[in-house]
């Protein structure tokens, strides 16, 4: 198949474009930089040129595709409904281009604000208050007669290059001189590592499967404190608790995703498309140097992505 790929030089979609040369597909992914560019054709792929909120470069991508894996999100926090609202008209501009074919459109989304407090499951519908409008695009494009799937990643997607959650909590604990959590730190953080969710959109597209949800879930209910104690470790600093009062300064902005518990399965995903995560689990995968690295990229305080 000739896929196309937004997101394609992005953290999850740089391990998603291998996975599907290797498997033997075309792959032309959508760079808004000369450096996107160059990466993305020394991994062998195609490229088109633009961005997320260059609506004529995604319909040509998607004119010209079999199918689309739209994992590209601009992940800037303090202007996040802007974000939302390009990524819903991304969708919508794909979906249009894709409806009344059998072409896929597989859409990204995430499990952490879908049944908080409670373990996640592929039945789980989208949760109205949640400010990402992804699967929100996807329904409207689905019910317009394109066939989309709608692929969801837990908090942490971790493994080498990782640069969201984890190293945020790495950097703010280095800053703070704690590695924290809030109240007993029993809240629940779901995670996956970024090679066996690449290998799972693959077979999304490779089984053609058509069911509406499908959940990129290795660990289901990983406790927030392990996480911070395994921070504390590697850096030699305590680990304490905070009062969610106290959190809010410690964290800033960071702090409501600190304390969500947001447990997720795949064990229907899991089951329908024979995919079984290999790679190494959240804990035993950030307890390695190179999460530790000083010049290991992060988020910034505003969402953005800093060194």
């Amino acid at each position: 198949m000739r896929i196309f790929v937004t997101g394609a030089t992005g953290f999850v979609g740089s391990a998603i474009v291998p996975e599907l040369i290797g498997a033997g597909h075309q792959v032309v992914g959508l760079a808004r930089s000369d450096a996107a560019a160059a990466s993305l054709a020394a991994a062998g792929a195609g490229v088109q040129r633009g961005s997320l909120d260059d609506l004529e470069s995604l319909r040509k991508g998607a004119s010209a595709a079999d199918a689309v894996i739209h994992a590209g999100f601009i992940h800037d926090f303090a202007n996040y409904a802007a974000s939302a609202q390009t990524d819903k008209r991304a969708i919508e501009t794909m979906g249009a281009v894709l409806a009344g074919s059998d072409r896929p459109l597989i859409v990204t989304s995430g499990t952490a604000l879908t049944a908080p407090g409670r373990i996640a499951t592929e039945e789980d519908a989208a949760n109205s208050t949640s400010p990402r409008k992804s699967e929100e695009a996807a329904a409207l494009v689905a019910a317009r007669g394109a066939r989309v799937s709608v692929l969801r990643l837990p908090p942490s997607v971790h493994g080498v290059g990782d640069h969201g959650f984890v190293p945020l909590l790495i950097r703010i604990a280095r800053e703070k001189g704690v590695s924290a959590y809030i109240g007993e730190g029993l809240n629940r953080w779901a995670g996956v590592h970024r090679l066996d969710a690449a290998r799972l959109y693959r077979l999304v597209l490779e089984t053609g499967s058509v069911a509406p949800r499908y959940h990129a879930v290795a660990d289901e209910e990983v406790p927030f404190r392990e996480i911070a104690q395994v921070i504390g470790r590697r850096l030699n600093i305590p680990v304490v608790s905070k009062s969610p009062e106290e959190a809010a300064d410690h964290f800033g902005w960071f702090a409501h995703f600190v304390g969500l518990d947001c447990p997720a399965s795949s064990a229907w995903t899991q089951g329908e498309l024979g995919w079984s995560p290999t790679q190494p689990s959240l804990i035993p995968d950030i307890d390695q140097p190179g999460y530790f690295e000083t010049n290991q990229k992060t988020f910034d305080q505003t969402g953005g992505a800093s060194k």
